[in-house]
């Protein structure tokens, strides 16, 4: 049976909206991590899909942000970045904060940051515009993303259990980012998936 233009019209229309909605959905635990590609401190450019056969962590950050603050001058996260980089993990800092706003910084400022922080990111990836931020939803600094090796989103959500800026709280709450990546080194699922991040807003444009 054959439609007339406005019928076809129609369900044109509704499958480019269905597309849409496909192309911009929330990033899914257990479904095919979001790809993107952006600049790096280091100056190359960095592909998700590029990286297929590792486990990559991506964390939100901002370092003006005191939640941040508190888990770089802690040693808390670099001590995760060094323990991963230790297993083969991409670890990939992630900056939303667009030109003017809070925490936005070049490649040289990136590096000279990580340096005297005693950080140890494999790289750190520069999303002024904000798209690689709006493709996985990113809403807090610090937020975390775990792609396990098949390109399989296993956690999003916060570094642990308590939402505070202070450093005495790391010792008292369950991290959430060293468990998950323990439970994927011993070949088991993510027990906690999913987790509500904490802290500054990513300072997107606008």
């Amino acid at each position: 049976m054959f439609l007339n233009q406005p019928y076809r019209s129609a369900l044109m229309g509704l499958a480019f909206v269905l597309a849409s909605m496909t192309v911009h959905a929330a990033p899914v635990v257990n479904q095919a991590a979001p790809l993107f590609s952006g600049a790096a401190a280091d100056g190359s450019r960095i592909n998700l899909a590029d990286l297929r056969g590792k486990t990559v962590v991506l964390e939100w950050t901002n370092h003006e942000c005191p939640f941040v603050v508190k888990h770089y001058e802690s040693g808390n996260i670099p001590n995760l970045q060094k323990g991963a980089a230790a297993k083969g993990i991409v670890w990939l800092q992630v900056i939303s904060s667009a030109p003017g706003k809070q925490g936005y910084i070049d490649g040289e400022t990136a590096k000279k940051l990580n340096a005297e922080r005693g950080a140890e990111p494999a790289n750190t990836v520069f999303d002024p515009d904000g798209k690689i931020g709006k493709l996985y939803e990113a809403t807090n600094t610090p937020q975390f993303f775990i792609i396990n090796p098949e390109g399989v989103l296993v956690y999003k959500g916060g570094i642990d259990s308590i939402p505070s800026a202070d450093k005495e709280d790391i010792a008292k709450a369950e991290n959430y980012v060293s468990a998950a990546l323990a439970e994927l080194d011993a070949g088991k699922p993510v027990s906690q998936p999913v987790t509500k991040p904490y802290g500054c807003t990513v300072k997107y444009s606008g």
